[in-house]
């Protein structure tokens, strides 16, 4: 068994047109988001064997935040495959984990994340903006087959922490 988190990268912002997409920073409200997922992290004690990343700015940032936030230690890798990603391209570098590593966080960008989510539990949720979700996989190394062999043990919206 094993448990693989997605989160989509916090709220990015659009205020200098110039900017191309890859170097888009967090907004103010996506800087906020990554201060209640990772309070949210660090009050039910979710640790992380891995965390991969995407290269992108927005990405970086989101998880910087919420490492720094939740006083996590874990090594993070980031890895350009993981962005602008679709699901083939994320198993991909999901089945390349290495199998000691039971529980890993996958930083990325919808709609690939979506798209895996859709792929590993064979149903279709919504990932918006800083969330956060729990899967676990029927599988006993990263490198198996695993379409439809995950159960979503739940989502989590920073932006519904803040409504709490």
């Amino acid at each position: 068994m094993r448990t693989l988190y997605l989160l989509r990268h916090a709220k990015s912002s659009w205020k200098e047109e110039s900017v191309v997409d890859f170097e888009r920073p967090l907004a103010g409200r996506g800087r906020k988001a990554c201060g209640l997922l990772a309070r949210f992290i660090q009050a039910e004690g979710i640790e992380f064997d891995l965390i991969l990343s995407s290269t992108a700015v927005r990405a970086r940032e989101t998880i910087e935040l919420i490492r720094q936030g939740a006083k996590l230690r874990t090594e993070t890798r980031y890895d350009e495959r993981v962005y602008e990603a679709n699901a083939s391209r994320l198993l991909e570098v999901v089945s390349q984990i290495e199998n000691d590593r039971k529980a890993v966080l996958l930083v990325g960008h919808n709609p690939g994340l979506e798209e895996l989510l859709t792929v590993l539990t064979g149903k279709t949720h919504r990932l918006q903006t800083c969330s956060l979700a729990k899967l676990k996989l029927k599988i006993s190394k990263w490198s198996d087959n695993y379409e439809n062999k995950a159960t979503l043990d739940w989502i989590v919206r920073a932006k519904e922490l803040e409504e709490a």
